[in-house]
């Protein structure tokens, strides 16, 4: 007989669901399975709000399940240890990811990439070793094996800190893979979202010039002024992007929109280096001749693994590295939404969970 998710696990759990593709949340009674030996269980205090969530609750990628609870970038504190848990104290401050679970015998899991294990489990709307659902951090609690839980540093506030969860790995990782920390070298940060103004702030934290490409000349005053880009190159003028052909070594692209890679791959110099990280929901047209008359690089890259994001989150704290962010009560959550399908948000909702969830 199959059981209401409020019957699956023997502990309570309280939250906010979407039930149907309107993507419209609502209040949720479900449950969290029992802590065992190497879990964790996290009293959640913020959780961020990515672009993938807004994806999931409309079912625009056609993966999801209802009902589903979203939420991957969550912060909060310890209140439950299994007994082999040796990484963490009751109290503790972590944070939850992107991902929950993976099979940890694999090459990728072996090498501390558990992001790119085939077995990997979400934190939301992905199935969990016993066949139940998982539920995200909109919601009170969380029960995480040890190794997917992070230490959040003790200098990053849990509220901004939140979405380096997602955003922060996702712009981290690849400039670490593909080289692009070179102190001097030119970056080119296309779209200056979640995403994009993190992308900043760590370009300048490893030393390199940056240069932020966005369809929105009102954004100029605040990529330089206030997240410290060194040039602003509106993607609609002529004049502008011609002057920055052949100018930058390296290009992190958060754009998740469908666009034309053609006039990004121009802005590359010889050997350039494109990394997308945006997921548009069509293919992009690759152009084949700037690949080959300049020797340049189109790449991608997926969060990272839980080593490395640790590590991201110990470089943020030393940078004094955060999100900006716009700290919402779990009941705005819907207007929320449909802000941040219009890229109404400077540049990370994050909801404050403990102060505002109320059964």
């Amino acid at each position: 007989m199959v059981k209401s998710p409020e019957e699956e696990h023997p502990q309570k759990a309280f939250g906010w669901a979407a039930r149907d593709p309107s993507g419209t949340l609502s209040p949720f009674h479900f449950s969290r399975r029992e802590n065992g030996d190497e879990d964790v269980t996290v009293k959640i205090l913020y959780c961020g709000v990515c672009h993938s969530d807004l994806h999931s609750v409309k079912n625009e990628w056609g993966i999801t399940r209802y009902p589903i609870v979203p939420g991957h970038e969550i912060v909060g504190i310890v209140i439950q240890l299994g007994n082999n848990v040796k990484k963490f104290k009751m109290g503790d401050r972590v944070g939850v990811g992107v991902l929950v679970g993976s099979c940890k015998t694999c090459e990728t899991c072996q090498q501390d990439l558990e992001n790119y294990c085939p077995s990997m489990i979400f934190t939301y709307n992905s199935t969990s070793q016993d066949g139940t659902r998982t539920y995200g951090g909109y919601s009170d609690i969380v029960v995480v094996d040890q190794r997917y839980v992070l230490r959040i540093p003790d200098n990053m506030p849990l509220d901004a800190g939140a979405p380096l969860l997602c955003a922060g790995i996702t712009v981290y990782s690849p400039m670490k893979y593909y080289g692009m920390t070179e102190p001097g070298k030119h970056l080119g940060v296309a779209g200056l979202g979640g995403l994009g103004h993190v992308a900043v702030k760590l370009g300048k934290a490893f030393g390199l010039k940056v240069t932020v490409i966005s369809t929105s000349p009102n954004k100029e005053d605040e990529a330089i002024n206030k997240l410290g880009a060194d040039c602003f190159l509106v993607s609609t003028n002529p004049e502008k992007v011609q002057a920055a052909l052949g100018t930058m070594d390296y290009i992190i692209d958060t754009v998740s929109a469908i666009h034309s890679l053609g006039p990004l791959l121009a802005m590359l110099k010889l050997n350039g280096k494109l990394i997308t990280v945006g997921l548009p929901d069509k293919p992009l047209e690759l152009p084949i001749f700037p690949l080959v008359m300049g020797r340049k690089l189109i790449g991608g890259s997926d969060i990272g693994g839980i080593k490395e994001t640790q590590e991201m989150l110990d470089f943020c704290a030393k940078h004094n590295i955060t999100a900006d962010i716009e700290l919402i009560q779990m009941d705005y959550i819907n207007t929320a939404m449909k802000r941040l399908s219009k890229s109404d948000v400077k540049y990370r909702f994050v909801i404050d969970v403990a102060n505002s969830l109320s059964q």
